[in-house]
């Protein structure tokens, strides 16, 4: 399933395909499931892209930044 997503760090726009089911996707933007719950097949990758709309290239730059601060 593709997904469409904006970005909350940068604005774009992204797309993911995923490995779910409509019904996963339902569950978990109720909000009565936590998305490792209702995805479990899915990495932490796909799971932040899902929350937060930020591609892997976005993630690694995002997150890279606290490892420097180590």
């Amino acid at each position: 399933m593709v997904i469409l997503k904006k970005s909350i760090l940068t604005g774009n726009n992204n797309s993911m395909n995923l490995d779910i089911t409509p019904k996963q996707l339902s569950l978990w933007r109720c909000g009565t499931s936590l998305i490792q719950d209702v995805m479990p097949n899915l990495s932490d990758v796909e799971r932040e892209f899902l929350i937060t709309g930020m591609s892997e290239e976005e993630q690694i730059k995002f997150y890279s930044q606290f490892e420097d601060e180590e």
